[in-house]
């Protein structure tokens, strides 16, 4: 990261963090502590902070006795029901020690379609914030249906950035950057630096992945860094592991140059 990408990142007033299931459920719950804790400081300094976390359908899956992820979207909806009201009592159970509360916002691709809607749920986002409050937004996985999803919480997490006017939105995975392919591959090289409109053409990044537990991977990480450019938002791309020390500033992960003339927000 290069010293002007450190002093966008420190200087932030408003930042979305995005956060994966595999990050947070499983035998990573225990990073659901780290991140909050790295949420707070950033709140403490001041910044107006938005948490995009997946993670209904992976937590409230051993509550629906399922060993693996349900393609069926009754069975999906299901378990994000369970799983959507436990996870937020995990977050706000870890942010109880620093004073904060979270206020829950679910979103469908529709309602970001629909004027009315989308105007709604930037005013509500814009009094939690003057609040104090730490928003957490996921999709609404009870009501969306196959044919009007977000498709991942990447993208959902690019169009909160841009509808909130974010600064800098942070893109968490499980690896520590973006690679010039699979990182486990020969010859991998660590991508630090991304300027805007760069094609990145030679990469492999793969097509999007379904895990046991959540959709995603570095091409839907490229999408949505791509749509929050384009807006006028900073993007990093990083670890959860390493969420503190990337809202500090420090040089960590793959930074997207945003657009100097940025466009108006376009949700398809």
């Amino acid at each position: 990261m290069r010293a002007h990408s450190q002093h966008v990142v420190r200087s932030a007033s408003r930042v979305v963090v995005k956060v994966g299931s595999s990050s947070i459920s499983g035998e990573n719950s225990g990073q659901i502590a780290l991140l909050v804790d790295a949420l707070a400081e950033a709140h403490g300094r001041g910044t107006e902070v938005v948490l995009v976390s997946s993670g209904a359908i992976a937590i409230g899956m051993p509550y629906l006795q399922l060993q693996e992820r349900p393609t069926d979207l009754a069975t999906q909806q299901a378990a994000a029901s369970v799983g959507q009201n436990l996870l937020i009592f995990r977050y706000q159970d870890r942010l109880d020690r620093y004073d904060i509360v979270a206020g829950q916002v679910l979103l469908t691709a529709s309602d970001l379609d629909n004027a009315t809607h989308r105007g709604n749920a930037q005013r509500a986002m814009e009094r939690l914030m003057a609040l104090r409050i730490l928003p957490i937004v996921n999709e609404n996985d009870t009501v969306a249906t196959h044919e009007i999803r977000f498709g991942d919480n990447d993208r959902l997490a690019a169009l909160v950035a841009t509808l909130i006017g974010a600064d800098l939105l942070v893109l968490l995975s499980d690896v520590d950057a973006l690679y010039t392919c699979p990182p486990d591959m020969p010859g991998a090289e660590r991508i630090s630096h991304v300027a805007f409109g760069d094609p990145l053409l030679g990469m492999k990044f793969g097509a999007t992945t379904v895990n046991g537990v959540g959709t995603g991977g570095a091409s839907t990480k490229v999408t949505a860094a791509r749509i929050a450019a384009q807006a006028g938002t900073a993007v990093l791309v990083t670890a959860t592991g390493l969420v503190a020390d990337a809202l500090r500033g420090d040089p960590v992960g793959t930074w997207f140059e945003p657009s100097t003339a940025p466009s108006a927000l376009r949700i398809s």
